[in-house]
């Protein structure tokens, strides 16, 4: 049952748990470890799709020369 949960799973968190210093014994702890990086591993992707659209916001404001605030007011 192992054998197969492992064949499933996504390939870089596969490629995390086989560098990890000590394997899960049992499919609950497999269960548990896997979930544990995947929902890092989403949560990292998120951040870094949210800081792609960040950056590519900012690249197309309009870009002036005139201080924020120097309309006088």
């Amino acid at each position: 049952m192992i054998e197969e949960f492992k064949r499933e799973m996504n390939g870089v968190i596969s490629r995390k748990l086989i560098k990890t210093k000590y394997s899960p014994r049992s499919i609950e702890q497999w269960y548990e470890r896997v979930t544990n990086l995947d929902r890092h591993w989403r949560e990292s992707r998120r951040e870094e799709k949210r800081l792609r659209n960040r950056r590519k916001i900012e690249n197309q404001a309009p870009r002036t020369n005139m201080p924020a605030n120097a309309g006088g007011v």
